[in-house]
């Protein structure tokens, strides 16, 4: 921004200009992503590069996931002194996943020479260890055919180091340049010449030289990131369009990120696939299946949005006019056929919830628009209103996602109550139950169905995109096979719900097309809400075994179907050995050795595991596995326990079972939360008497 003259070079480092929102000054750190297109020279050519600036704490993760989908390469910031944190490989396995390709700039040198006092071989062989060990991740989590095409190198130019705050930085390419070696760096800091060192080599200077020679164009980008994030045909008119990024061809759009304006309504911005956007050009929003005009085309700059005529394809643009928009929605031009783009896969799901509510109960309605703008605006927000109990209940990622929420409410002007911290807990089943017969209301109608444990391996699947619930059924029957799925049932897969399978195994069952909407809705609602305790279901499959139907369709309705088949799916799971699951964090802390018993101790205080613990000279890693049911507060106890030393960072790992002595007073806790009786119901409840 400073090298564009947008703000003062005096202030740059430090102002956080894409850091605009208030909550982010006062923090500290970055909250949503936030776009920059501008003009850089290099070799006297002019390039336009579009930066997004997303944010590093793991609770917003999900900003990562989105902005990758417009962009092409990536610049991952590491710190000199602590190396790999957790974040890092969580972005860098998110970039890589994206087809998005990675060069590394080494920040906070300064720290390297004031507080370790390294020599200029001492500084070299720490940036060899942080380069190998960042390669080692490239390696581990890029596509096989590019993880040694990416390896980055201090010699090959995709590495840069240097202090952001203090404005240098260098690399190989800029010290041939401009004459400068590893010991200049030292004796600027001995002679407190470092504004010196920043106007020779300047940081802007290096990190986008290094950009524009090692992160592809948008050319060559999109002719090998369409075929992984596209399903389309790649021989049509619109997949030959977006395979070279022509923007003469049919306009195709991602929609990467959303903000409701009061004033302008909703802005959508995404990335550019295909043709060129302009006022006035028709679209189809592809997911909602509804046609919208473009009604003005902007660029940002940060906090600002700049309104422009037209916007070729290869960059990232905000649009006004697509009031149905959701994040992730494709946008095409009318009159072409195209699919929509790969939908975002999320590395963590929102694990914790508060309820909230408004202090003042007129403001009810207004609580309820401001949540659903805010869910709209982040969709790692999930909010669910429990018309039972009257409660709002909002999920987050993490407890700052949540609070940030709750920030955002006030800035709507509200004023709110929240809950302590709840755990989303996950019902599963360890044993088989079926046939149990469902009768409906009238009696007309009957189901068997058998319910068992989904495989491991198909939930790994179902989270990995291979299996879908909108995807042919040839390619997905061929998958389910290779784990061993009978082909009858892995072709006649009627619903994927999270990680949850129902199919059809009846043979021959006249009107069962007719009624296939109503048995899915059966199994949605209790995959959302188990038995047990009402919290969603993991790793469920339900089979249809055998179906009579009424021949006249009056008979066969909703209010018929719906309790016929939810019954015995709902007595099924009760009758199959029913467990809960708690979902768990990894945790790294970095820690003085002499503090390490105090870490350990807090861990495992807390019904945490620990995994390993290795010493980086005076620092012990450990790693751990620690339930987020008890990790609120962690922060406090950890300070004051290691006298604020340590360093560290979580992120979602996985469900896991709850231990049986614990079960019983999580499911009484819950379901009286939940206003239920604190008994789980019995099966019979559910079966026919």
């Amino acid at each position: 921004m400073a090298a564009s003259g947008i703000i003062s070079y005096d202030l740059a480092g430090e102002q956080l200009f894409t850091d605009f929102l208030e909550i982010e000054q006062q923090r500290g750190i970055t909250v949503q992503t936030a776009a920059v297109s501008l003009a850089h020279t290099l070799e006297g050519k002019e390039y336009l590069i579009n930066l997004l600036d997303t944010p590093g704490h793991v609770d917003f993760s999900g900003d990562v996931t989105r902005a990758l989908r417009a962009i092409d390469g990536v610049v991952v910031v590491m710190d000199a002194v602590e190396g790999v944190m957790p974040q890092t490989e969580t972005v860098l396995r998110q970039a890589l996943q994206e087809r998005a390709r990675p060069v590394l700039f080494i920040n906070k040198v300064d720290r390297l020479i004031d507080e370790l006092k390294l020599t200029p071989e001492g500084m070299q062989a720490r940036f060899i260890k942080l380069i190998t060990k960042f390669n080692e991740l490239v390696r581990r989590y890029a596509h096989p055919s590019l993880a040694d095409k990416w390896q980055v190198s201090v010699e090959g130019g995709s590495v840069a180091f240097g202090s952001a705050k203090e404005k240098w930085a260098l690399s190989v390419t800029q010290m041939k340049k401009k004459n400068i070696s590893f010991k200049d760096i030292i004796t600027a800091y001995q002679t407190g010449t470092q504004a010196e060192l920043a106007k020779k080599s300047p940081l802007y200077e290096v990190v986008l030289d290094m950009a524009i020679h090692h992160l592809p164009n948008p050319k060559e980008a999109q002719a090998s990131r369409i075929p992984v994030i596209w399903k389309g045909d790649l021989e049509s008119e619109l997949g030959k369009d977006m395979s070279v990024a022509n923007s003469d061809g049919k306009v195709c759009m991602v929609v990467t990120d959303i903000i409701v304006d009061e004033q302008a309504g909703v802005i959508s911005t995404g990335r550019v696939f295909s043709g060129t956007l302009e006022k006035g050009k028709a679209v189809k929003l592809v997911s909602a299946n509804k046609e919208a005009r473009i009604q003005q085309v902007n660029v940002y700059m940060g906090p600002d949005r700049v309104m422009v005529d037209k916007i070729p394809a290869g960059n990232i643009a905000a649009v006004i006019g697509m009031k149905e928009a959701q994040v992730g929605e494709t946008l095409i031009e009318v009159g072409v056929e195209g699919k929509g783009f790969e939908e975002l896969r999320y590395i963590s799901e929102p694990v914790v919830t508060v309820a909230v509510e408004p202090k003042n109960f007129q403001d009810l309605p207004k609580l309820i628009n401001a949540l659903k703008k805010i869910s709209r605006e982040d969709p790692n927000v999930h909010i669910k209103i429990n018309e039972e109990t009257g409660e709002y209940l909002v999920s987050g990622m993490g407890e700052v996602h949540l609070e940030i929420v709750e920030y955002k409410l006030k800035e709507a002007g509200l004023e709110v109550k929240t809950s302590e911290p709840i755990v989303v807990y996950r019902e599963a089943l360890t044993g088989k139950a079926g046939r149990i017969e469902g009768k409906s209301p009238n009696k007309h109608n009957r189901f068997m169905i058998v319910v068992e444990p989904l495989e491991p391996e198909v939930i790994k699947a179902i989270k990995e995109g291979k299996i879908k619930d909108k995807q042919e059924r040839k390619e997905r029957a061929s998958v389910l096979r290779e784990f061993g799925w009978e082909t009858h049932a892995a072709r006649n897969i009627v619903s994927i719900i999270g990680p949850n399978i129902l199919a059809d195994v009846s043979k021959g069952v006249q009107y069962m097309r007719e009624v296939e909407d109503y048995v899915i809705d059966a199994f949605k609602q209790v995959v959302e809400e188990g038995p047990v305790m009402r919290e969603p279901m993991r790793g469920l499959k339900v089979l249809i075994d055998d179906v009579t139907l009424h021949e006249d369709s009056v008979h066969r309705g909703p209010a018929q179907i719906i309790p016929a088949v939810r019954r015995p799916i709902q007595a099924g799971i009760l009758l199959a050995n029913p467990t809960v699951l708690e979902p768990l964090l990894k945790l790294e802390v970095r820690v003085p050795q002499e503090f390490m018993g105090g870490a350990t101790k807090v861990i495992q205080g807390r019904r945490g595991k620990i995994l390993s613990m290795e010493a980086e000279e005076d620092i012990t890693i450990i790693k751990a596995s620690l339930p987020v049911a008890n990790s609120f507060g962690l922060a406090a106890e950890l300070r004051s326990e290691t006298e604020g030393r340590a360093i560290w960072g979580t992120e979602f790992e996985k469900y896991n079972q709850l231990p049986r002595e614990l079960q019983e007073q999580v499911i009484r806790d819950t379901r009286k939360r939940k206003g239920l009786k604190p008994e789980p119901p019995r099966p019979d409840e559910f079966m026919e008497k």
